[in-house]
């Protein structure tokens, strides 16, 4: 049995009022603290504020004007970097420190294997994230599908999960210093199936100060130590939903807000994403429905609207227990159109987010 789809029927019959009327567009926000209690973590997107708008760089038409204050970018015609990944940390001092990573805008959207790893500083959540430089020296920096979080004894820790990475974990005693490579995460199988598990590594530390890891094969591992071993609690929590591959699921990140466990994953082949939620986040998964779809766009206050083709890789920013911005990879064509030395290229946006609206209509829903 899936240990997600068995709890669907459930979840619908508690969420099947709730539900009826959505929005087309993700920055159409449902205000459930005022009743509209959707249970889809698409509809909690907020629009984005009015910044910097600029039609003269890079861009499909989709994609233009926009805000290029907003997140990490490279705003020129042509773009120098292309930019992906993307993890907010608030520092010690009040400022907000991004962890991507980047590969020349000379090259082609497939040659991100060759990204380095990136820290990048804003007085803002928003952005812009100012100053991006390599953090490790290991590999000469080399890393791609960044993330990372806050021990429990204060000091920092990046996991890279791609490049030649395969759930490398680098640690610093501070936010903005020479981050040192630990090792390689370790896994105990547990009897599942850990193939590509080294893959798309997301850890998160849980409330009792253990350590959480969910990777592409979605099979939830625990562990006592930031480098593991991480023992398979289960199978695979991946939902079996009419449409969707598995084979095809990807970039999945976990976090803990208010009081309950989330997931995201992405199906690569269909641009789709979709959410997920436990509250001990070992069992009793229940898949919420879409997470984010590129197509429905994201808006800006005075209600114009960006629409990339791919948003990958999230990231998400938990301030006072809840959610209150997501960071998305964002490409403006398909991944074989952006060729290098063009007009097209990808950067890390970042999106406002009312995850302490979604955090309270999820809690009185689930069982």
């Amino acid at each position: 049995m899936n240990p997600t789809k068995s709890l669907l029927g459930l979840f619908a019959s508690l969420s099947l009022s709730a539900c009826s009327s959505v929005p087309a567009g993700m920055g159409n926000q449902v205000n459930a603290c005022a009743g509209q209690d959707s249970l889809r973590m698409v509809d909690y997107f907020e629009p984005m504020p009015m910044g910097q708008q600029n039609a003269e760089v890079w861009g499909a038409a989709g994609v233009l004007p926009r805000d290029i204050a907003n997140g990490l970018e490279s705003a020129k015609a042509q773009p120098e970097w292309n930019y992906w990944d993307g993890k907010i940390i608030k520092g010690p001092e009040g400022k907000y420190h991004l962890f991507a990573s980047r590969w020349s805008g000379d090259l082609t959207h497939y040659d991100w294997s060759k990204s380095i790893a990136v820290h990048a500083v804003s007085d803002s959540p928003k952005g812009p994230y100012q100053n991006p430089q390599p953090f490790f020296s290991d590999r000469d920096g080399l890393g791609h599908n960044i993330t990372g979080g806050v021990l429990p004894d204060g000091r920092y820790y990046v996991v890279a999960s791609d490049a030649g990475r395969a759930g490398d974990v680098f640690i610093s005693d501070t936010i903005d210093g020479e981050f040192e490579l630990q090792g390689t995460v370790t896994m105990e199988a547990n009897g599942q199936d850990l193939e590509h598990a080294g893959a798309n590594v997301s850890i998160i530390v849980r409330p009792d100060d253990t350590f959480m890891l969910v990777s592409r094969p979605g099979i939830v591992m625990l562990s006592d130590d930031i480098m593991g071993p991480y023992v398979a609690q289960g199978p695979s929590i991946w939902p079996t939903v009419e449409g969707y591959d598995n084979s095809k699921a990807e970039d999945p990140i976990v976090w803990y807000s208010g009081g309950l466990y989330h997931i995201t994953l992405n199906w690569w082949n269909i641009r789709k994403a979709r959410h997920l939620v436990s509250r001990n986040g070992i069992d009793n998964w229940v898949d919420t429905g879409i997470a984010y779809d590129p197509r429905l766009g994201f808006e800006y206050t005075d209600g114009s609207k960006n629409t990339w083709s791919l948003l990958e890789r999230p990231g998400v920013l938990v301030e006072n227990g809840h959610v209150t911005h997501f960071t998305f990879s964002a490409l403006d064509v398909n991944k074989w159109d952006d060729m290098g030395n063009d007009a097209h290229g990808s950067k890390v946006l970042v999106v406002p987010f009312d995850g302490k609206c979604f955090d309270r209509a999820l809690d009185a829903a689930l069982p």
